[in-house]
Parts: C-alpha cells; structure tokens; sequence
C-alpha cells in the first residue's frame, strides 16, 4: 500500500512530461517500432505499447507503459504521470478491457485488463517498489491511489 508519510519526488512540469510522452510516440512511429520499446532488466521496467479502443471515440489509441513481467502476463501502472485522475488508457481499458500490446521484439499479443485487488495488488506493487525505490514518494503525489494494472495474455494476434 502507499505509505503517503513518503517524501514525494521532484516532478518536472507538465508540459515538459507531455512532450517526453509525444517524443516517446513519435520515435515508435517514425522509426516503424525499431525504437521506443524496450524488455525489463534485472531490477527494472521495459516499455511496451498499448492499443485500445476509446470509450468515447470507438477509434484505436495507443500509449507506451512502463511494465514488468509477472508470469506471462504484463503488470504497469495507472499513474497519469503521478498527476490527479485516471489516464484515459485507464479509463478506456475500464469500458472495454480487451486490447492488444507489442513488446519488444514481439508480435502484437491480446489482453484483457483488470486492476490488481488485495493481496495481489499489494504484492505487484512491492514488485515495483523493487524498481522503483521513490515510488511511493511519487504515489504520495496523487490524493488518490494508482491502480496497479494487470494485462493478461490471452494469445498472439
């Protein structure tokens, strides 16, 4: 659980964590997926793309996540950049939790997503207070908890 007794992290403004996530999209795109995806390394996170369908538009939309392995399946946060409210991949994977995801190296892979509960969440977020020694300094940022989010494999394709 987050201790919010943490000291929070210093957080760069807004509009420079928006541009860092357009670059991010950009790279993927113009250099056809050789760039902006990356596996986790012992003691850290990889970088994975997520397509969903828009809870109001119908329309695919994609994000890149930071992400660990549990098992076979995916485990990453719904932390909007530590900012207030939900990230609307989020809220999109809460209308509709079935989406696709490409990992590095990978072909595109079918998910279904769901919020990590109980022991589970309190585990997974343990698994990433591993990688991250700050995170719950960051979490303390939010007046709300980020969800810890589990995308399971359900095949390739």
């Amino acid at each position: 659980m987050v201790d919010k007794s943490s000291k929070p992290g210093w957080l760069p403004p807004k509009w420079i964590r928006r541009a860092a996530w357009k670059f991010h999209r950009g790279l993927y795109r113009v250099t056809g997926g050789r760039l902006g995806l990356w596996r986790p390394k012992p003691g850290g996170w990889g970088a994975l793309r997520l397509t969903a369908i828009g809870r109001r538009s119908g329309e695919e939309r994609s994000v890149m996540l930071g992400y660990f392995e549990d098992g076979p399946d995916y485990i990453t946060l719904a932390m909007n950049g530590w900012m207030e409210g939900e990230p609307a991949w989020w809220l999109n994977l809460q209308t509709n939790p079935e989406a696709s995801v490409v990992v590095k190296g990978g072909e595109p892979q079918r998910i279904r997503a769901r919020a990590a509960e109980g022991e589970e969440r309190d585990r997974l977020w343990a698994r990433w207070q591993e990688i991250d020694k700050d995170l719950d300094g960051w979490a303390a940022q939010r007046s709300t908890g980020a969800a810890v989010v589990m995308l399971q494999v359900l095949g390739v394709g």
